[in-house]
């Protein structure tokens, strides 16, 4: 039985996560990796998050992020590998961590003891993660702890980030949802990306989207109009139950306490990253 409030750790990888994503929106990222001679950014993206793993392909990839084109991901993967190491990507993109972070945040925040309190809150949280049918976890758990504070709290969130993406792809599996049709039923709840981030970012077409559509009314999960069913908001409150439970581990490892305490700090540092422009203004919607 669990020692935490309902939904307590949801809430607190819900403040911790978009702080660690932010590396992901910002053209830090693409200068370091430019740099490397890097320039898509969809090579970008999928050289940054999967260099943990190694000169992975894009089977590997395809499986580990789940809702991405596969025909998307063998059109970089594994060239992008030839163009730069992995433990070269590594760098770069902790680079770009260290300057976004700077930028967002400001270096009063950067500098203070509330962020090297949210780095040993959040590491002692992951002690408390497993390895096991989490390969991105596994991987970057592998990755050595930076010593910085801001970057030590930014390596924990990618780690707290992936325990419970692994997670998901399994309640998702479970749920019969496959990679688009996870993805249109989370954008119809009104919290995941808007179909033109995902058309755009994840390598499908239009047509794809409308099919996976049509297969979920099919199934009762959205109506005519695309909203979700009563059936549907159900399947998708309990998709979020079942990831809450698979990800229970590090926070019930950190306590009620000490998860409260991180939350508060890590709001306060994601109000501080949004109001300086850390996210696209229509990355979330359902238009």
């Amino acid at each position: 039985m669990s020692t935490l409030p309902p939904r307590a750790g949801r809430r607190c990888h819900n403040a911790i996560n978009p702080l660690h994503s932010t590396v992901y929106f910002s053209p830090d990222l693409g200068k370091e990796l430019g740099e490397l001679g890097i320039d898509d950014p969809n090579a970008a993206y999928f050289a940054a998050r999967s260099a943990a793993m190694g000169a992975v392909g894009p089977g590997t990839v395809t499986a580990a992020f789940y809702n991405f084109n596969h025909d998307l991901v063998a059109r970089h993967l594994p060239a992008v590998w030839s163009v730069a190491a992995p433990q070269a990507v590594l760098d770069a993109r902790l680079r770009a961590a260290d300057t976004t972070l700077r930028r967002l945040l400001g270096e009063e925040i950067i500098a203070s003891p509330e962020l090297a309190e949210a780095a040993g809150l959040a590491l002692r949280a992951a002690e408390g993660c497993t390895r096991h049918a989490r390969p991105l976890y596994a991987a970057h758990a592998d990755l050595p702890v930076p010593e910085e504070p801001h970057l030590a709290y930014w390596h924990v969130g990618t780690l707290l980030r992936e325990h419970r993406g692994d997670g998901h792809l399994a309640a998702l599996l479970t749920a019969g949802l496959d990679p688009l049709e996870a993805l249109v039923s989370h954008t119809a709840t009104g919290k995941g990306m808007s179909p033109r981030w995902v058309l755009t970012t994840r390598g499908w077409h239009r047509d794809d989207w409308d099919a996976a559509r049509e297969r979920l009314r099919g199934r009762g999960i959205l109506d005519a109009e695309g909203e979700l069913t009563e059936a549907g908001a159900a399947l998708r409150a309990e998709l979020e139950e079942a990831t809450d439970r698979m990800d229970a581990a590090p926070y019930e490892h950190l306590g009620a306490q000490g998860v409260e305490r991180l939350t508060e700090l890590a709001r306060g540092f994601l109000f501080t990253a949004a109001s300086a422009g850390a996210f696209p203004a229509d990355l979330i919607g359902k238009d």
